[in-house]
């Protein structure tokens, strides 16, 4: 189980790291598809990353905003990361709504607000 909380926080730092290279471009070459894609992808493994250890299978989530509100019944000060649903949380890991660069940096910054929580509370070192 161990290894799979690391694998899940270790793909999560990636996928952050490599959106927040994308937006640290000229807004012109900004390729959203990239920011929202990496967000999106960070934001689930750290909340799998975060269920898992938690010692929740988390095969039955199969969206951002499930996965969320199952971390929300474990820990209510995850709310902190977001006050509203999730832009793509009704959707399973997907792209295609992400086309303009203030929606993906939203996704963006709910990532990153998650890994900040998750330093916080001592799970990521």
């Amino acid at each position: 189980m161990e290894d799979k909380v690391i694998v899940f926080f270790s793909t999560a730092i990636n996928c952050l790291k490599n959106a927040n290279e994308e937006l640290c471009r000229p807004e012109e070459d900004i390729v959203p598809h990239v920011v929202c894609k990496n967000s999106q992808s960070a934001t689930d493994n750290f909340l799998k990353g975060f269920l898992v250890l938690k010692g929740i299978d988390t095969n039955h989530y199969k969206t951002v905003d499930a996965l969320y509100e199952q971390c929300l019944l474990l820990n209510k000060n995850i709310k902190t990361i977001t006050s509203e649903s999730f832009e793509c949380g009704l959707n399973t890991i997907d792209s295609a709504h992400c086309n303009e660069v203030t929606k993906v940096s939203q996704c963006y910054e709910i990532a990153d607000r998650l890994e900040s929580f998750l330093r916080r509370e001592g799970i990521l070192k």
